[in-house]
């Protein structure tokens, strides 16, 4: 019986072996994300690779360089080839539409020269970083020419600033935001008429210790070289429906690299006391892929969702809106659904799309059942659904039981429903220290209140009975020993004898 027993759980350890290596096989990188102690820790796949799709399978023929991809509110997909000089327009079955080669301007037949960014607005007008020709090229639904932002002027640019727009957002109100080649004071911004109008965001590096005494005893030509010390550049960006703007930004320490800017130009993001918006916390210090994330871009996706893209290890880092990593996935490599030089993310739908100007493809990841009921559940607590988002939870935990972001959404929820006991228990659980202290002192306070008859009780009687003794004893000597004369005498008796005895 007991061979029986053991050749079972062998067959059935094999079973689930095979099962592992099947779903292992389905997804060529590493998924995880980092536990409380900053450990990396497995999680099932969030997304599967979906299609790639080339130039080659296109009209359109093959794609050169290509630097950025948007996608607008019905589903087109617009394309930067930067080094074919174009724009390619596909619908949301990836299906060829048209090529954008060149516009007419006051008559004349204008083209591109390296367009590194492109951007739809509301009012689906399309801007292009048309890098090489120092522009902004703003044209309509027709490709008809609406304007153009070149030749900015100001005092604060500098005597022989040239325009190179990289990248191109635009927010609601039509302000234009332009991430500029070289450009360390901050994203350039623009008003509705194409005006310049300043910086926004802009990152000051701040020097440690050893990095302050070396820039002491350098020379001068020491110093100018040293231009890892200026303010940072910015590397992609997204705007969401209240103007905020999403902005990845070059990190060299892994601290932080996105931000969230609002109007005024003022970092707002949310960060979590659980880890950093810097991507990977460990890393390895040498070989191909070694040093801290490097974020390329950044894609709103929703409900306060984003998700990075990091070009030195080609992974997707993905946060909710109070910082929080919520999954990791992607890697570099030459199987289905890994990149060899990602340049830009985007959104379609609930899938993510990423431009991989390495292999001048596109790659699409479709959510697994264990991503999109992550997304829901974040989605459920943004608009303040609480209801359904522990049932969400739970679903998650079946999957991955060791997810600690599902123990405090549960906590999460039931500490907004005043479950109190529940919300400390799951959120310790999750070992999310602040809203443990919060859930513990409501529950504290419950607890005293749900008690407050009996304690008053029991300390009025208590200090009635104390008042009492005080009374008597000062008044007529009383003493509790005055009651029991005999039997204290008895025991007296009884030790003097055992004594005598000795």
């Amino acid at each position: 019986m007991k061979k029986i027993k053991i050749g079972f759980t062998l067959i059935l350890l094999l079973l689930l072996s095979v099962q592992t290596l099947t779903v292992s096989a389905e997804v060529p990188y590493h998924t995880y994300t980092y536990d409380y102690w900053e450990d990396p820790i497995n999680i099932p796949a969030p997304y599967t690779p979906d299609l790639t799709i080339t130039g080659q399978d296109l009209e359109s023929g093959q794609f050169n360089n290509p630097q950025d991809i948007t996608v607008t509110n019905d589903g087109r997909i617009y394309v930067a080839d930067t080094g074919n000089n174009r724009i390619v327009v596909l619908d949301h079955d990836f299906h060829y539409i048209e090529v954008i080669e060149s516009f007419d301007s006051e008559g004349e037949t204008e083209t591109f020269n390296t367009p590194s960014g492109v951007f739809v607005s509301d009012k689906e007008e399309l801007y292009i970083a048309d890098s090489n020709n120092n522009r902004i090229v703003v044209l309509d639904r027709d490709h008809k020419l609406v304007k153009t932002i070149q030749d900015p002027q100001s005092e604060i640019l500098g005597d022989g600033f040239v325009f190179t727009p990289l990248k191109v957002a635009v927010d609601y109100a039509d302000r234009v935001y332009v991430i500029s080649n070289n450009m360390y004071q901050g994203i350039m911004t623009f008003d509705e008429m194409g005006q310049f109008n300043g910086f926004s965001g802009t990152i000051n590096v701040s020097l440690s210790f050893s990095q302050k005494v070396w820039r002491l005893l350098s020379t001068r030509e020491q110093r100018a070289r040293q231009v890892l010390y200026i303010p940072t550049e910015f590397t992609g960006m997204d705007v969401d429906p209240d103007g905020f703007i999403y902005a990845s930004n070059i990190d060299t320490l892994g601290d932080q690299a996105v931000r969230r800017l609002n109007p005024k130009g003022q970092d707002v993001i949310k960060t979590s006391p659980r880890n950093d918006l810097g991507g990977d916390v460990t890393y390895p210090l040498r070989g191909a892929y070694a040093g801290p994330s490097t974020f390329r871009d950044v894609v709103y996706r929703g409900n306060g969702v984003y998700s990075t893209l990091d070009s030195n290890r080609g992974r997707i880092f993905t946060y909710d809106y109070e910082g929080n990593l919520l999954y990791v996935f992607g890697g570099m490599g030459t199987q289905k659904g890994t990149f060899r030089r990602p340049a830009a993310i985007a959104q379609k739908g609930d899938d993510l799309i990423v431009l991989d100007a390495g292999n001048n493809a596109i790659l699409s990841f479709e959510p697994t059942h264990y991503g999109a009921l992550i997304n829901q559940a974040v989605e459920k607590r943004y608009l303040g659904d609480e209801s359904e988002t522990v049932a969400l939870w739970q679903e998650v935990l079946k999957l991955d039981a060791n997810n600690e972001m599902a123990y405090i959404g549960i906590g999460k929820a039931h500490l907004a429903n005043g479950d109190n006991a529940l919300a400390v228990e799951y959120l310790n659980r999750g070992r999310d220290r602040n809203y443990y202290s919060i859930a513990y002192r409501r529950y504290r306070n419950e607890i005293m209140q749900e008690n407050f008859n009996l304690i008053m009780t029991v300390l009025v009687l208590g200090v009635v009975l104390f008042m009492v003794y005080r009374h008597l004893n000062k008044r007529h000597n009383f003493k509790f020993k005055n009651y029991f004369p005999k039997k204290i005498k008895l025991k007296k008796q009884v030790a003097e004898r055992r004594e005598v005895n000795v």
